[in-house]
């Protein structure tokens, strides 16, 4: 467990370089991801969507380095089970240098009390089936592979 010390908070212009060469760290990302400078349009017209809806939240972790993770809440509202809210969690990143020293439980459990305050009463996030050690790790944090998520590209 890492003993540095790191904070929480909404990410910003000045991190998405960062956030998105974490997105990028990785044999699935490194496909889909673009690490670029400038950084590309796309990305800088969806933080800009991000930053304008109340109902989604892009943090980082940062310590004393620099940002340490990442990960994007958004907020749902529903009808079923009686107008219940539910949080989705995505694009959950650990900077490689700080993996294994237990940042990824403290911020899954920090984003888990973020929905908490916003009243939702459903935690959910999607994990790729070639993810073996990150589905383990959601289940050891009560996460339960209860549905079937499906997707289609468009």
């Amino acid at each position: 467990m890492t003993t540095e010390p790191f904070t929480f908070r909404r990410a910003t212009r000045n991190d998405l370089e960062a956030i998105i060469a974490l997105l990028a760290d990785d044999d699935l990302g490194q496909s889909r991801e673009c690490v670029s400078t400038p950084v590309d349009q796309a990305y800088l017209s969806a933080f800009a969507a991000i930053q304008s809806d109340s109902n989604q939240l892009l943090a980082i972790l940062e310590d004393d380095t620099g940002v340490a993770g990442c990960l994007q809440i958004s907020f749902i509202p529903g009808l079923s089970r009686l107008g219940m809210w539910r949080g989705q969690i995505e694009s959950v990143r650990i900077a490689r240098r700080c993996r294994g020293d237990g940042l990824g439980r403290t911020m899954i459990e920090w984003a888990i009390e973020q929905c908490r305050l916003k009243q939702c009463g459903l935690v959910q996030l999607t994990s790729d089936k070639a993810r073996k050690d990150a589905l383990r790790f959601y289940a050891s944090l009560g996460f339960t592979a209860s549905h079937e998520g499906l997707k289609l590209a468009l």
